[in-house]
């Protein structure tokens, strides 16, 4: 442990269950010496493990919705009430898709539920930062990241509209980063994963293929939830002062990689 976060406080949106990205963010913010609020919206609540991340902790949980901005500025108020002080970190880990659990194709989406998602998965980034902006409750150089995946940039057929939440969230966090940016030095970035053994990651149609696919064509193999927490962490402590506004790659060079030798030796001996 290198206390990396010794003395910040910040929430926690979407810590599921142990499997989930913002639970082992969690466990590894609280080991580097932070104090930590958890939230997730109620339904997720009954349906995951919260309370007991939350009693290993040492962390009080406020359920919010993310979508209502009622619950978010309730939410705010509460944390910065428990802390006695402004956040100086927040994690959004949100992302629900009703067409992608359905499998529905893309040429045929619902478009309630598409409207849906992107109110979920993307809007409610802004949501929350907008509360957060309203209510000045960020410290000065504070940090906020969300989660995002390279179907931003690329299509990955099975992804469905997940891809464009995705999209409109990476705008979002650069839009709204610079207004942060120029009020407080507060830093916006998502973080762009590999495919990770997830509850949430694991109900996307294909995505053990997905997961395979990407361990061959990255030099350094897939990033777990483990070294995803690691890296979130740097994001959120100051040494970081000035990456803002960025979409960053953790995938073990998957982003940059056009194709490997196993997968032309795969092919070769199709040949």
């Amino acid at each position: 442990m290198y206390n990396l976060l010794k003395g910040k406080k910040g929430i926690i949106f979407g810590a599921l269950d142990s499997n989930s990205l913002a639970w082992k963010v969690a466990e590894r913010a609280h080991q580097e010496g932070a104090q930590i609020v958890l939230t997730n919206a109620p339904v997720a609540m009954r349906l995951g493990a919260i309370n007991e991340l939350g009693q290993k902790i040492n962390a009080p949980i406020i359920p919010a919705d993310a979508t209502n901005n009622e619950d978010l500025n309730n939410l705010i108020n509460k944390a910065t009430e428990h802390f006695g002080s402004k956040i100086d970190f927040v994690l959004h880990s949100i992302g629900m898709s009703i067409n992608v659990r359905k499998s529905r194709h893309y040429t045929d989406l619902k478009h309630d539920d598409f409207l849906k998602a992107m109110d979920i998965s993307a809007l409610s980034f802004h949501r929350t930062m907008q509360s957060l902006y309203n209510l000045d409750a960020m410290a000065n150089e504070g940090s906020i990241v969300a989660l995002s995946y390279i179907a931003a940039q690329r299509t990955f057929p099975g992804y469905s509209d997940m891809a464009d939440n995705k999209s409109a969230l990476e705008s979002i966090a650069r839009s709204f980063g610079y207004y942060y940016g120029k009020k407080s030095k507060v830093r916006v970035n998502t973080i762009s994963q590999s495919p990770t053994k997830t509850t949430a990651g694991s109900g996307i149609k294909g995505f053990n293929a997905f997961y395979n696919y990407a361990e061959k064509i990255s030099p350094l193999g897939n990033a777990n939830a483990d070294e995803f927490a690691d890296y979130c962490l740097t994001l959120f402590s100051d040494l970081t002062k000035k990456v803002t506004m960025q979409n960053l790659f953790h995938d073990g060079g998957f982003s940059f990689t056009g194709v490997s030798e196993e997968v032309m030796e795969f092919f070769m001996d199709k040949e």
